[in-house]
């Protein structure tokens, strides 16, 4: 083909005459002139009419290796597209992170805080998505949303371990981690900011200045604990690739974080207590709270998070099934819970 083109730019022709010249020297080169024809006439001698022979074996030779070649670089390609990991969905991870912050939120104000209110014998007057209040105080009722983020945290855990199903393991993943770094934020928020649950646990408990360091303490190093506890069951979900975990890592962590932490923000900015409450709970709790979804997929570029056993990661697909129940869930959320769900009694 190359010295066919060679010719066409050589002698100068275009169109149907360029093309009919081509045809009609591919013809003699390989059959030679047609019996009682007259020889061609050629603006520029060309190399293959001397060594025509030559020529003859060399047309047939690259003809046939483009035969032999051609299906073989197909299935090549077709081999590479099959074996290179299917993206994951951006509108089905944010989707599934609405689910778990949602999710994680109301465990810790409706069924901790909520619960142990009736247990102590109170009523729930106020539930909203940055806090809860009773008609009764209790140590227990302060304790019981960490509590219960606990719980919850080690019951995702636990589940996480018998699922398959990449999103579901998905969001069992990212509950376990969510539930455990509001946790242990909170003792860590409540050492170093002397406000929050565990800041008013403490109140008439002794010094509060050593109860405020060793919460602060405990709480940094279970945050630090839970951030590489999380990535070492993530790995299923990012493959055991030492370049391209990170890189799927982010996608998992950075969009979760900043989906859920906008929508707490929105919701808890319809609190009946004020725009305070936006900063120091749903702003803190999740900008905060959650904010080793940024940074902890840093230590996946080192050796400091050793390498799965899975080679392959789990693809999120695109779930319809969850985009809209995120839709649903998100409204209700916004638009019910967040300017505070009031009882009888109140």
């Amino acid at each position: 083909m190359f010295i066919l083109f060679s010719y066409w730019g050589q002698a100068g022709l275009k169109g149907q005459e360029a093309l009919a010249m081509i045809c009609a020297n591919c013809s003699r080169v390989l059959w030679g002139d047609p019996p009682g024809s007259l020889p061609t006439p050629r603006r520029h001698p060309s190399f293959y009419s001397r060594y025509r022979p030559a020529s003859r074996a060399g047309f047939f030779v690259v003809f046939c290796l483009g035969i032999w070649a051609s299906p073989m670089h197909t299935v090549a390609k077709q081999d590479e597209i099959q074996t290179e990991p299917a993206p994951s969905d951006a509108f089905t991870i944010v989707s599934i992170a609405i689910v778990a912050y949602i999710f994680a939120t109301m465990l810790h104000e409706a069924v901790g805080h909520g619960g142990a209110c009736l247990l102590v014998g109170g009523k729930p007057l106020v539930i909203s998505t940055v806090h809860m209040e009773c008609s009764v105080e209790s140590r227990l009722v302060m304790a019981a949303g960490t509590l219960m983020n606990v719980a919850a945290g080690a019951l995702c855990f636990a589940l996480g371990r018998i699922t398959a199903h990449p999103r579901l393991r998905y969001f069992l993943w990212l509950s376990m981690t969510l539930n455990l770094f509001i946790a242990a934020g909170y003792f860590a928020f409540s050492g170093i900011g002397g406000f929050g649950d565990w800041a008013l646990f403490i109140q008439g408990l002794g010094p509060q200045w050593v109860w405020r360091i060793g919460m602060a303490i405990f709480g940094a190093a279970a945050y630090m604990l839970v951030a590489r506890f999380s990535l070492l069951e993530l790995r299923p979900l990012i493959g055991s690739d030492r370049k391209q975990r990170y890189v799927r890592a982010v996608g998992l962590t950075k969009l979760p974080y900043f989906a859920g932490g906008i929508l707490a923000c929105v919701a808890g900015a319809l609190n009946p207590q004020g725009l305070l409450l936006v900063v120091l709970s749903a702003a803190a709790s999740t900008f905060g709270g959650t904010s080793g979804l940024l940074w902890m997929i840093d230590w996946l570029n080192g050796d400091r998070i050793p390498l799965g056993s899975e080679p392959e990661p789990m693809p999120i697909q695109r779930s319809w099934p969850w985009i809209a129940t995120a839709s649903i869930l998100a409204v209700v959320f916004v638009v019910v819970i967040g300017p505070g769900v009031r009882f009888a009694g109140r």
